[in-house]
């Protein structure tokens, strides 16, 4: 499972930046750093808040692939895939091509999709709330089989599966991670068919919610909560100095075009600032209960100085928590 994760969420980055050999160095500087897990957002275009649709955005398991062979420990996932974005078995399929080319360090991340503008513009069925949470429901019931080496026959609302077969298997058994913060849906599914859980979104003062609500799930279907590793996702912006970090995010700004006031929500999102107040949230994090952190760079990843930096403070918060 994942103990300390590092996602790469942009690809902007100064003129002149390799896109492709940067992310490989932050990748390399992860594994060195001590994270376990190098996780790639599954999109095509940038997320709002992030950037804009248009800026740079390679496609999640080509990359992911590619890392392996520049990397020897970190597992790898998507933070997540968008279910919507490829039939089951073709993505069965593809996470088992990751495991193999990274010799069994494959972790399957998966969420119901949700960034309307992207399934708009390349095409991809969008439908309601309540199609792409069955969807998902019927992928997962179709490729946690296929993973496992079984032939699958699925006459669903929304897939048709006959005698599907997922041959080689994969090396290692791959971890299924699904993620979301739902109390109602997705929790529902992470009890049910999940090993890990990745509470993507909402405050740290909602975890205990989130981890009583998947306890809730747990206990109605049988399963030992135990089982079940839950980690959270955090946009962070580290830096030695306050200054330092200030410095950091007026330049990515400047990159991207943000304006003063996009800056300044910025600062309210991002856990922000030098190592002891960036550790502080960290910790304050981990108290709630959760196994684990996955940690982006969004402003500052591609100074690969800070990964090292946020290996430290991360790993300290992680101890604190016992």
């Amino acid at each position: 499972m994942t103990r300390l994760g590092y996602q790469i969420p942009n690809f902007t980055f100064e003129p002149g930046v390799n896109i492709f050999r940067n992310v490989v160095e932050q990748a390399k500087a992860a594994e060195a750093a001590g994270f376990d897990r190098v996780l790639l957002m599954d999109h095509f275009y940038q997320l709002p808040g992030l950037g804009a649709p248009g800026e740079p955005m390679l496609e999640c398991y080509t990359m992911l692939s590619a890392i392996a062979q520049h990397t020897k420990s970190v597992r790898l996932s998507a933070l997540v895939t968008g279910n919507t974005y490829r039939h089951p078995t073709l993505l069965a399929k593809t996470i088992t091509a990751l495991d193999h080319v990274s010799d069994g360090r494959a972790t399957l991340g998966i969420g119901a999709g949700w960034f309307e503008l992207e399934h708009q513009s390349l095409g991809y069925d969008f439908g309601t709330f309540t199609d792409r949470f069955e969807k998902l429901e019927e992928a997962l019931q179709i490729i946690g089989p296929m993973l496992r080496g079984e032939k699958v026959t699925l006459a669903g609302k929304h897939y048709q599966v006959t005698d599907a077969v997922n041959s080689p298997a994969p090396i290692s058994r791959i971890p299924i991670m699904i993620g979301g913060s739902g109390e109602k849906k997705t929790l529902r599914m992470v009890a049910q068919y999940a090993d890990e859980s990745n509470l993507s979104s909402g405050a740290i003062e909602d975890i205990p919610r989130k981890l009583e609500a998947l306890a809730a799930h747990c206990e109605r279907l049988g399963r030992d909560r135990s089982e079940i590793k839950v980690t959270k996702l955090q946009m962070v912006c580290l830096a030695p100095t306050m200054e330092e970090a200030e410095a950091d995010l007026k330049a990515i700004a400047a990159v991207k075009g943000f304006s003063a006031e996009v800056v300044d929500l910025m600062k309210m999102i991002l856990i922000y600032g030098d190592p002891d107040t960036v550790g502080e949230k960290l910790a304050a994090a981990m108290a709630t209960g959760i196994d684990g952190l996955t940690i982006n760079l969004a402003v500052n990843g591609h100074n690969t100085d800070r990964i090292g930096l946020l290996g430290e403070v991360a790993s300290k918060a992680i101890a604190s928590a016992g």
